[in-house]
């Protein structure tokens, strides 16, 4: 180990983590250029190269890398929450109307496709502009961007290392949920820990949230798979001894490199404009069934991606290419990168459960800085595979279930649904409660699920 690896976790929870975990935090050690530990957030679990739940940064000047296994397939893979301005008393009469036509008109599942089709040139002008070019094009407003992380556009996108099937997977899966764990889904605020911060958010008791989870389709996914497949080919020639295959990187300042991240980059704008164009449709059928409605954005941000930051590494600032992979940024108060109104009180944090557990809203805090390169858990984490989830449950089990809780589900896939049951998840609870007590955010509310669309 060239650094340190440290989880964030209780005793329970590093007693239960696959010990697949330990040993893919140790080989991410192993890399060159690290700058500080390698981290692991209290949902971490198994995943390709880097554990999901991993986070750690890279300098360029010191030989550091790029991962494309670090990053991940799904690029940009984020959560969007929007307010309604409506109450579960409001929401209610219309329930399952709504679960419906929110079903009807966004696509979900395994290469669903909307009704949006890009050129070439409109695909070369979506993954240099994300959210800006969606916006651009009606699908929203200005306001929009100014909760988006990065404004809704990260710059340094190089459409033309993107390749053609990367593209060609694209061209018809714009505004679209895709499969797996992706959701869209209606919440009601359950409780709040943070009167100050919540009400800083728009948040209070009782109210109607809108959560939008999802990443960049299959143009990521190819993306992942292309530049996995270049860099473990290019990494002897590279002077690179990896110790897994599956961490197949380049030195940043390398020629592959620099085109990873520009194709990954263009990956981020594609899930951002997605979330965008999603947003667009859900405030239609909100529009349609709840005119009084008003779904302002919260915040919106991304779990698996590559950034260069500016963080403080023994005193001295330095530039930081940073990968979290199923873990979220969490800047705390005062951070320049913040929208104004949210930078008394640092960046909302939003922390995906399970279709049946729900979810939370945290705030980034001033000592995550130095505990983990102010970054955060994403999600509950997975607890058993989807394999195994699929052996112990059924779709329309599970459905039922849920429906008896007033939780109205739908998908085009029973078999997607066996394999998000609740019990394949980790405790959010106790997945929040470490990050909070650890300082990595700090709790403000927790939702609950009404409607879940899932792919």
């Amino acid at each position: 180990m060239n650094v340190a690896g440290i989880i964030f976790a209780d005793r329970e929870q590093i007693l239960q983590m696959d010990d697949k975990v330990y040993e893919q935090l140790r080989n991410v050690t192993q890399l060159p250029g690290l700058v500080g530990a390698v981290y692991a957030m209290p949902d971490a679990h198994w995943g390709y190269g880097f554990p999901i739940g991993g986070v750690a940064a890279f300098d360029a000047e010191a030989g550091g890398v790029v991962s494309a296994g670090g990053v991940g397939f799904d690029i940009s893979c984020g959560v969007r929450t929007l307010h309604t301005g409506l109450t579960a008393t409001e929401l209610e009469p219309v329930k399952t109307g709504l679960a419906d036509a929110l079903y009807q008109d966004i696509p979900a599942g395994v290469g669903s496709q909307g009704t949006i089709c890009l050129s070439d040139s409109e695909m070369s002008a979506m993954l240099k502009g994300g959210a800006r070019w969606a916006i651009g094009q009606g699908y929203g407003k200005a306001a929009d961007l100014e909760r988006t992380e990065e404004r809704g556009c990260i710059a340094g996108a190089n459409p033309a290392e993107v390749s053609d099937r990367a593209k060609r997977r694209q061209r018809r899966e714009m505004g679209t949920l895709g499969s797996g764990n992706h959701y869209l889904e209606v919440q009601r605020v359950a409780e709040v820990f943070d009167a100050e911060i919540a009400t800083a958010y728009g948040l209070a008791l009782d109210d109607i949230l809108v959560s939008i989870h999802c990443g960049s389709r299959g143009l990521g996914h190819q993306i992942g798979t292309d530049y996995l497949r270049e860099m473990l080919i290019a990494a002897p020639d590279l002077g690179l001894r990896l110790p897994d295959r599956e961490l197949a990187c380049a030195p940043i300042n390398s020629p592959l490199g620099q085109r990873y991240l520009g194709a990954m980059r263009a990956g981020m704008n594609c899930a951002l404009a997605n979330r965008q164009i999603i947003s667009y449709l859900t405030r239609d059928v909100f529009g349609r069934l709840l005119p009084a409605a008003e779904l302002e954005m919260l915040y919106d941000v991304s779990h698996n991606i590559c950034k260069v930051e500016v963080h403080v590494v023994d005193g001295v600032e330095k530039e930081l290419y940073v990968h979290r992979k199923g873990a979220t940024r969490a800047f705390g108060p005062g951070n320049p990168e913040l929208e104004s109104t949210l930078r008394s009180v640092g960046q909302p944090v939003l922390i995906g459960g399970s279709m049946g557990t729900g979810s939370y809203v945290l705030a980034g805090g001033r000592e995550s800085e130095a505990l983990a390169l102010s970054s955060a858990c994403h999600g509950a984490g997975r607890s058993m595979s989807r394999r195994q989830a699929r052996r112990q449950y059924r779709g329309r089990q599970v459905i039922d279930e849920l429906a008896e809780r007033g939780i109205v589900i739908r998908s085009p896939s029973q078999r997607g649904v066996a394999e998000e049951a609740p019990p394949a998840y980790k405790d959010v609870h106790r997945v929040v409660d470490v990050a909070d007590r650890a300082g990595l955010a700090h709790k403000v509310a927790r939702l609950e699920p009404i409607i879940c669309v899932k792919g």
